[in-house]
């Protein structure tokens, strides 16, 4: 299996960085999970030789700009996501949309769009996750995001993927606003494996706090052999991440290998 970072928040060598997350994973099917929010994306996937052209098949991890904005430069794919993506969203005391600049309508004419808050299998080994249940007291106990009711916003469609290989499972998190905790061990519970190759992706923490030491404490007992937050993990909390396990920084434009 390989792993191609195309966007990201930092790039290597000629490679171009923006605020946003999209992989191309190929395995026993071609992925594109996330897009960022511009045609970054496209750009740094020819620069890797890659035909995004070719996809068939996109994932859409949850429903924030970052993640989905440069879904207006695809169309007529298939387009996986939870339901709830499609709402307009924004950070409290904020009046712009933090949301989707693309409309449900306009998504429902570009994609053969599949929403699914259950598990949902692609391929034989990589299966969308659905709706991450929220069972740890630690994670997903308070917001800073609002609904365009006032209600607050938990980003209930925050998923991932849970990719099969050899008796172990790589988990791929877009923000992992359920919990990055939350969604290890949710993989582990629909897949029936406990070896964790790898988790990669957003962990949306931000300081080095109570949520970030326990969030490693857990890490730390699961014994993964390699480690990714990138994107929305800001500097406090991947320093203190580094300290514990030495992990590596994700880039635009690197290629991982499983």
């Amino acid at each position: 299996m390989k792993l191609h970072i195309l966007t990201e928040n930092s790039a290597s060598g000629k490679f171009l960085a923006e605020h946003g997350l999209s992989y191309y994973i190929e395995y026993d099917t071609n992925i594109l999970f996330d897009t960022g929010h511009s045609d970054v994306f496209m750009k740094n996937a020819k620069k890797l030789n890659l035909e995004i052209d070719k996809i068939k098949t996109v994932v859409l991890s949850h429903g924030h700009w970052d993640h989905g904005d440069g879904l207006k430069y695809l169309r007529d794919k298939k387009l996986i996501c939870h339901p709830e993506v499609f709402q307009k969203r924004f950070g409290k005391g904020r009046d712009y949309n933090i949301g989707l600049e693309l409309s449900s309508d306009e998504l429902h004419e570009r994609f053969d769009v599949i929403t699914s808050s259950k598990p949902y299998p692609i391929s034989k080994s990589i299966i969308f996750l659905g709706e991450i249940p929220r069972t740890n007291d630690f994670e997903s106990q308070t917001t800073t995001f609002e609904l365009e009711n006032g209600k607050d916003d938990f980003v209930a469609d925050d998923s991932g993927l849970v990719i099969k290989l050899n008796n172990e499972i790589i988990i791929i998190s877009g923000c992992a606003h359920s919990g990055i905790c939350n969604m290890i061990e949710y993989a582990k519970q629909i897949t029936g494996i406990s070896k964790i190759r790898a988790v990669i992706g957003g962990f949306h923490l931000k300081h080095n706090n109570i949520q970030t030491q326990e969030t490693i404490k857990y890490l730390k007992k699961q014994d993964i052999k390699e480690l990714y937050p990138s994107h929305c993990t800001e500097l406090p909390a991947l320093s203190a991440f580094y300290n514990e396990f030495g992990m590596k920084h994700l880039k635009a434009g690197m290629i991982l290998n499983f």
